[in-house]
């Protein structure tokens, strides 16, 4: 998929799926030609579970709660608990991060179905903490955020590990 923060036309469906998916494709390129042991290193001494497997692994289960789970009300069947609520980040070292890579995609693709199918003012079917219906406008602008936000996490991350930078 081409980076580009360029949507396709000016309205705001194109715009706000232009920007999640700029996001996701900008946390991908933070791991381009990573190694595998450095994809799994924990170089911030007070954060032992920011890894990039366990960064891009906790985007690809933060997708699949808002969407899934809060959007459409289905099943939680996500792997956290409240005994380990960090669960998708801790594991993640064990999996290999093209495989969390290419799960995260083809999410992504489902998902961007989703977007395109569903009017922007659908209101989800569970609540959210407050106890409001969000929009999918909403969720997708949440996800920008989350991804946005974790993007920076990434960069310090990878910078710690092996030095690359930019991306």
């Amino acid at each position: 998929m081409t980076r580009t923060d360029t949507p396709p036309t000016w309205d705001e469906r194109a715009s706000l799926a232009t920007f999640l998916d700029y996001a996701r494709a900008t946390a991908r390129a933070k791991c381009e030609d990573v190694t595998a042991e450095d994809a799994r290193k924990a170089p911030l001494p007070g954060s032992p579970l920011m890894t990039l497997c366990g960064l891009l692994n906790h985007l690809r289960w933060v997708e699949y709660y808002w969407f899934q789970v809060v959007f459409l009300g289905e099943e939680d069947i996500a792997p956290w608990t409240e005994d380990d609520p960090d669960w998708e980040m801790r594991t993640a070292v064990g999996i290999p991060l093209p495989e969390i890579l290419a799960a995260y995609e083809a999410q992504s693709a489902r998902y961007r179905e989703l977007v395109a199918a569903t009017d922007l003012e659908a209101r989800a079917v569970r609540t959210v903490r407050d106890g409001l219906h969000v929009t999918l406008r909403w969720v997708l602008t949440h996800l920008i955020e989350e991804t946005s936000r974790h993007n920076g996490h990434l960069d310090i991350v990878r910078e710690l590990v092996d030095g690359r930078t930019g991306s």
